[in-house]
């Protein structure tokens, strides 16, 4: 299983974007009446706003969904802009041309085609990333081919696929192949018979139509319109929703909100297929993110729990089996299966706790203040009576922070929390304040508009009465020039 790493177009990380100072952007959800989102190549744009702390919110604005770097799609938009109708259709005819070379029918059509030829006519082009027919070869005798393209490799595309490298818009990694297995394990032990894969575009070259979607999952898109829709909505009512689960692994930089509301939009359509009596069920989900993701996934979906399996990549110079890979890989698998119907490999360094009935790590120990087995990253957390809680071994607790971090770390750094008051509790869409906030931000303006009119007054007023004095001056010397030529 493989997820190319397109990253959703907010301008910075969520997991930072509160660190890096007194000014974020964050994604502001239309309401169902509000007009539709401007289109760029990946589909509808999302709609952003800049914010700034202890201060009203500044335009709105539309940006990619895709791409967090504006030289991949520099699309951008004012909520509140107006565009002439050239501008219009330039931007229609951009969004054209930048749509996929073969469609989702000719992916199908050629698809069907190559698996007809012999073995030794079956070549994929490695440079260009195609199935190749042999009406193809002319074009593509000078590029890195791989011949015998066989039915097993087929199945397994990113056996075929290199990993793109713009980390920013597309970078790839791929599951080793113990995790892949587990969770193919793991799926067939769970019962489950068809698994719903979000986040796999550079697929559609090896499945039919009823088995791939091109489809962006910021957006909730899908490139091929209604067919496309109807597609997936009956891999997921199919048998009455039974048997399917829904499994995704995201780019780590994409902000959480876009994505939960993606999942939430799939599973109303599995919910469709719901008589009465099953509306209290869920679909299953294994959303693969890192753990310091926790809290934010569970804000959106509060049933959810995470695994202490850590996800191994083999193309991640990180996050990969071995001394300088597994222990510091922070993937982890959430879901809203019960952990204690999950069965973690002991081999592979998990065991069970009995009295949190889930699997953990073996170094992740149960702590009897906490009542829990609390490490997020496989090590044997402390726990600190001042803050009640456990944190990680590295961490000391600070007197002037009133709160353990790490032991070089600045007391004076910028805290999370509301930007309007500056309280931690919340956030600023939620804020009580926020009505007073922009009552004072409104009369603050006022003032400051009153005291620009009447600087610019003065200055007017000092303009005319020099413009008075200089014309005074002149005519005085006109007069003099008069007299003495008289």
């Amino acid at each position: 299983m493989a997820a190319p790493r397109n990253r959703s177009a907010a301008v910075e990380a969520e997991a930072g974007a509160r660190r890096q100072g007194d000014s974020g952007v964050e994604l502001a959800l239309p309401s169902d009446t509000a007009a539709a989102a401007p289109l760029c190549p990946h589909g509808p744009t999302l709609l952003f706003v800049k914010v700034n702390r202890g201060k009203e919110e500044t335009r709105r604005f539309y940006a990619c969904s895709a791409c967090r770097d504006r030289k991949d799609c520099n699309f951008f938009q004012w909520e509140d802009e107006k565009l002439s109708g050239a501008r219009l259709a330039a931007r229609e005819a951009h969004n054209q041309r930048c749509q996929p070379p073969l469609s989702r029918t000719q992916c199908v059509e050629r698809y069907l085609r190559f698996i007809e030829l012999p073995l030794s006519q079956r070549k994929f082009c490695r440079s260009c990333q195609q199935l190749l027919l042999p009406d193809d070869w002319g074009d593509h005798h000078e590029h890195q081919m791989v011949g015998d393209v066989s039915v097993t490799q087929l199945r397994r595309p990113s056996q075929l696929l290199y990993p793109l490298e713009n980390k920013k818009t597309n970078a790839q990694y791929l599951f080793a192949d113990r995790t892949c297995q587990f969770l193919v394990d793991l799926l067939s032990a769970l019962g489950f018979r068809r698994v719903l894969c979000v986040g796999t575009p550079r697929y559609s070259q090896f499945y039919m139509e009823d088995s791939f979607c091109y489809y962006n999952m910021f957006n909730h898109h899908f490139f091929d319109g209604k067919a496309a829709l109807e597609v997936c909505r009956a891999f997921l009512q199919e048998d009455k929703g039974e048997g399917v689960i829904l499994v995704t692994d995201p780019p780590f930089g994409g902000l959480v909100e876009p994505l939960a509301n993606t999942f939430k939009k799939l599973i109303a359509m599995w919910k469709e297929g719901q008589s009465q009596d099953e509306s209290h069920k869920e679909l299953p989900i294994f959303w693969i993110f890192p753990y310091f993701f926790e809290s934010r996934i569970c804000q959106f979906f509060p049933s959810f729990c995470m695994l202490d399996y850590q996800v191994d990549y083999d193309n991640h110079a990180l996050y990969k089996h071995g001394k300088k890979g597994r222990k510091q890989s922070p993937v982890r698998i959430f879901t809203n299966i019960p952990p204690n119907k999950i069965i973690l490999p002991t081999e592979e360094g998990y065991r069970f706790c009995p009295l949190c009935q889930r699997y953990v790590s073996l170094e992740n120990q149960h702590c009897e203040h906490c009542d829990s087995c609390t490490s997020k990253d496989g090590r044997k957390w402390n726990h600190c009576f001042l803050c009640k809680k456990c944190v990680k071994p590295s961490w000391i607790h600070c007197s002037i922070c009133n709160h353990c971090a790490v032991p070089d770390h600045s007391c004076e750094g910028t805290k999370d929390g509301c930007f309007i008051c500056g309280e931690l509790d919340h956030k600023r869409s939620t804020c009580p304040n926020i009505g007073t906030s922009k009552k004072a931000n409104k009369a603050v303006r006022k003032q400051k508009q009153r005291k620009s009119n009447k600087m610019k007054m003065e200055t007017t007023e000092g303009r005319s009465m020099n413009h008075t004095s200089v014309t005074g001056r002149k005519k005085r010397r006109e007069r003099a020039h008069q007299y003495l030529c008289s």
